[in-house]
């Protein structure tokens, strides 16, 4: 396989999800997937949401779709008309995964569920990402990302001590579910490959995002310990934010101590840290709050640069907390190529995305196309994937069909 190919290529999906499942069908694709985003002729409701090239709303010119597209073709089919269905159960009886994001039973309303496809294409894997998954006693409740985050102890963990709770930032439930979608997906296909059957993924949302939360279900189910809000002092208690005369660095106390220590005391600054007791690391974590005000108040007045090169020089983790536009101008990201230009030639301008989420050796990522246009793909996939001819798609789009 050449590596221009991609790990998943040869391999065909079919993208009938929102937004809320558009993550995991793009990482699907970024591995070299044919990647098939069906959109209404109308468009996805992701086209409509901004911000927007130019602040000039238009289908078309959606950033927040383009991030989750990078990589599809656009067909656009109204698989609520029968003759629409038709065209997708053709596609379907090729494909190696459809995922949808639809409400659970929606899909068989349709004449396009799960027993209907398993029955067109036994090998076909379907991921259905729901809030709550397909049964259950929340089956037919509706959340959005704020809900799930809520439900599944992101939010309640996130904020300051005694103060209410902070939503986390972007859609952290979505992009949860769609890791944990797309990493269900692919075990199925490897399953397929011993067993020649497909498989239905029922993904909950809630669950997945429950499960990317790293110590609240572990303290809760191992040690019956409900976690707290800790403002931004990591659980361990071995890491914390502190503001710099110039913005922000991440203190850590699980490098070697002893130079840390007489670091500090060299500038004044021990207070109380002199202390034999806080050589030892258990001692350390139970008295976190009072160490890193004490830390705090030592580095107030330094830069972080200055900081980072002492810190660094002596071997001690600490790191600057950037906001989100400095990983625009950031050394080690650029050192990586993690930001690449993409050419959008209808706009004539290149446009840059994030780039890859994991290094592969044979098969590296690699974007193969940009984001689609609406319905851009839907001629050239009506011809040569399903052999309409010219008149029949040309009835097809003067129907609304596609």
């Amino acid at each position: 396989m050449s590596e221009d190919a991609g790990a998943l290529a040869g391999l065909r999906v079919l993208d009938l999800s929102t937004y809320r499942g558009h993550l995991a069908a793009r990482l699907l694709a970024d591995l070299g997937a044919d990647v098939i985003k069906v959109e209404p002729p109308a468009g996805d409701i992701a086209r409509r949401i901004g911000p927007f090239v130019d602040d000039r709303p238009h289908r078309d010119r959606s950033l927040f779709f383009w991030f989750y597209n990078l990589n599809k073709r656009s067909l656009t089919l109204d698989i609520e008309n029968p003759r629409g269905r038709e065209l997708f159960l053709d596609l379907a009886r090729a494909a190696d995964v459809v995922v949808e994001s639809f409400a659970p039973g929606e899909m068989a309303r349709m004449g396009l569920g799960w027993d209907e496809l398993h029955r067109l294409n036994p090998a076909l894997v379907m991921l259905s990402i729901a809030p709550f998954g397909q049964t259950g006693p929340y089956r037919d409740f509706e959340a959005d990302d704020t809900v799930l985050t809520a439900l599944s102890g992101m939010l309640y963990v996130n904020g300051y001590p005694g103060r209410q709770p902070v939503r986390p930032l972007g859609l952290q439930a979505y992009h949860s579910a769609a890791y944990y979608g797309a990493i269900a997906a692919m075990c199925a296909l490897l399953a397929r490959d011993r067993d020649a059957v497909g498989q239905w993924v029922d993904l909950s949302m809630q669950e997945a995002t429950a499960a990317a939360v790293e110590h609240v279900a572990g303290s809760y189910f191992g040690q019956n310990f409900v976690e707290p809000r800790r403002g931004t002092l990591h659980w361990s208690r071995f890491f914390r934010v502190a503001r710099c005369r110039d913005g922000y660095v991440m203190h850590c106390t699980l490098g070697d101590w002893t130079s840390l220590i007489e670091w500090v005391k060299s500038e004044g600054k021990a207070q109380d840290l002199a202390d034999p007791r806080w050589e030892d690391i258990g001692y350390r974590a139970e008295h976190a709050e009072h160490l890193f005000d004490v830390l705090d108040e030592w580095v107030k007045d330094y830069e972080c640069k200055e900081l980072l090169e002492r810190a660094q020089a002596l071997r001690q983790p600490y790191a600057i907390v950037q906001g989100p536009e400095a990983m625009l101008e950031d050394e080690q990201l650029a050192a990586r190529g993690f930001f690449v230009e993409v050419e959008h030639p209808e706009l004539g301008r290149k446009f840059r995305y994030p780039g890859a989420p994991y290094l592969f050796n044979g098969t590296p990522w690699r974007v193969r196309r940009r984001p689609p246009l609406l319905g851009e793909h839907t001629g050239e996939i009506l011809r040569d994937d399903l052999g309409l001819e010219p008149a029949e798609i040309a009835a097809l789009y003067a129907q609304g069909i596609v």
